[in-house]
């Protein structure tokens, strides 16, 4: 299971908002492109970055801290916030992100997104973020009455090459992630699904590693990598490549010999 650093763009600076709440942020770098190669330097084969400011704009913002970040790590990067045109997503492939995260133009313009998946198969991805099992829009501000199944299905049929899922509630406030709401997910389409929101310990992850089988191939960590809840080399270590149950024991040698 791919675990992937979060970096939340506000400002220019690397923040963590706490449930989706723009006036509850932490700032924990004036530089995400340092950030970014710190978490490459540790082991993250992937980042997700979000451009807060862009989810309220409803247009890229951030464009010089993402541009710095892709030049900064040779690792492949997904972007989201804010991206409601055409114009923006090849914005961001022009600088060599390689996938593009929608979320409020799923619910509000699905002919856009069909349209967009079949121009860049395979990477267009899209975020559904929930509040009680409904659809939240434009930076979490609004929640619609869509429910995030709905979506799931009606995205994977429009060509979507993965769902981000995020529980609101549970963002930034290292509770833990809504497994139920996983399962059901995971019941309802066969595209990924990449777990959001809430993870605070390796236990977590482990937990979330059954959900593997199921179609839940990743997780995005944010704030427990920031605050050291969670180490990322250990992370890797407990759910990622070659992780310590996938090793196979030395048989080279025996005490007994």
């Amino acid at each position: 299971m791919d675990v992937i650093p979060a970096i939340d763009l506000l400002e220019g600076r690397c923040v963590r908002l706490y449930q989706g709440d723009y006036d509850r942020s932490q700032v924990f770098s004036e530089n995400p492109a340092d950030v970014a190669k710190q978490w490459v330097e540790q082991g993250a084969t992937r980042l997700h970055i979000v451009d807060l400011d862009g989810a309220k704009a409803g247009k890229v913002v951030n464009l010089g801290a993402i541009e710095a970040i892709a030049h900064a790590v040779s690792v492949p990067i997904e972007i989201g916030g804010g991206l409601r045109d055409r114009t923006s997503v090849q914005q961001l492939f022009n600088l060599g992100v390689q996938w593009a995260i929608l979320g409020t133009i799923a619910v509000e313009q699905p002919q856009l997104v069909q349209q967009l998946c079949e121009e860049f198969p395979g990477q267009i991805i899209i975020g559904i973020d929930a509040r009680n099992g409904r659809v939240a829009t434009h930076g979490w501000l609004e929640t619609s009455e869509v429910l995030a199944t709905q979506l799931a299905v009606q995205m994977q049929e429009l060509g979507a090459a993965a769902i981000i899922y995020t529980d609101i509630h549970r963002d930034g406030t290292l509770t833990g992630p809504n497994f139920e709401a996983l399962q059901e997910l995971a019941a309802a389409i066969s595209i990924p699904i990449i777990a959001s929101g809430g993870v605070s310990s390796v236990t977590n992850l482990l937990s979330l590693l059954a959900l593997e089988p199921q179609g839940v191939t990743g997780v995005i960590v944010g704030r427990a990598l920031y605050t050291g809840d969670i180490l990322l080399k250990e992370a890797l270590r407990a759910i990622g490549p070659g992780r310590i149950q996938d090793i196979p024991p030395n048989l080279g040698f025996s005490t007994f010999a």
